[in-house]
């Protein structure tokens, strides 16, 4: 089993960006072996990896919480999806951690597809579950800004209940009406248990409409990856295909049963392809 420690100390990283709280399970800092950084998806927190964690070998393994989620400092006002994914590169070097496998979900695959392409020598290698590589035009952009926007208003003038129902309405998590409630309930009140304005702050600097169009940068990436996906999730299963397949070294897996968020439908599966990874490469 691995040992819950306490959460990073919110006080250990430098000014102005401040270090994303979350959980520890081993000891990141000091283990000579290399660390599983795990990054959840809009909306989450670090306890959103707690129904996969317990299917990972027992090596270390951080889960931040991304900026504006759970108590963490959120992005600055105007800030770019680089300078908020920048923030967590900034509280993983103040926790001691030089390099490390980096996986993340949905929002938290984009950003640490934007991190290992952009400081690749920090890390050994990349998992990505249903993330999604950029958009390729001016329109997807504009359209998917206004969109974010109203998800933002929404969460400032109605709150988070509101906005919980609605996100959990959504079409891409269809497939997670199959699961029992006391599946879901966790997830539920992960949602509503976040700041509105440092969530809606999160869902401005973090909008698809900003992040690169990473698709050419893709067929240069150096590091091994692992690219998952559900299976009934058809939009992200065609996009996670085509991204390993410009990759130098990735391979694709579909996780049978699964929509968009296998860590919460899936998690043994889950967990046991990025642990075999994670053992293969580090």
């Amino acid at each position: 089993m691995l040992n819950c420690a306490p959460p990073m100390p919110p006080d250990a990283a430098p000014e102005p960006l401040g270090e994303p709280s979350g959980l520890r399970w081993g000891a990141a800092g000091t283990s000579r072996r290399v660390p599983l950084v795990l990054l959840h998806g809009f909306g989450g927190s670090s306890a959103s990896w707690l129904p996969l964690v317990a299917h990972l070998s027992g090596r270390p393994v951080v889960a931040p919480d991304l900026p504006g989620h759970a108590g963490a400092a959120p992005p600055a006002p105007g800030a770019s999806f680089e300078e908020a994914a920048d923030m967590v590169f900034t509280g993983l070097a103040a926790s001691g951690i030089s390099r490390a496998v980096l996986c993340g979900y949905s929002l938290g695959g984009r950003v640490a597809l934007s991190l290992a392409l952009r400081h690749p020598e920090r890390f050994a290698g990349l998992v990505l579950i249903g993330a999604h590589p950029g958009l390729g035009t001016a329109g997807e952009r504009t359209e998917r800004r206004a969109a974010d926007e109203r998800w933002a208003r929404l969460i400032e003038h109605d709150g988070l209940d509101a906005f919980a129902t609605r996100w959990a309405a959504l079409p891409l998590f269809a497939s997670q009406r199959d699961l029992p409630p006391d599946v879901l309930a966790p997830q539920a009140a992960i949602r509503r248990g976040h700041e509105p304005r440092a969530l809606a702050a999160a869902m401005r600097a973090f909008s698809l409409a900003g992040m690169p169009d990473q698709r050419a940068a893709l067929t240069r990436f150096p590091l091994p990856a692992l690219l998952l996906a559900g299976q009934r999730d058809a939009r992200f299963t065609a996009l996670a295909r085509t991204m390993a397949s410009a990759m130098l070294d990735a391979r694709f897996v579909a996780i049978a049963g699964a929509g968009h968020n296998t860590v919460l439908e899936r998690p043994k599966e889950t967990g046991a392809l990025i642990d075999a990874f994670w053992k293969e490469i580090a």
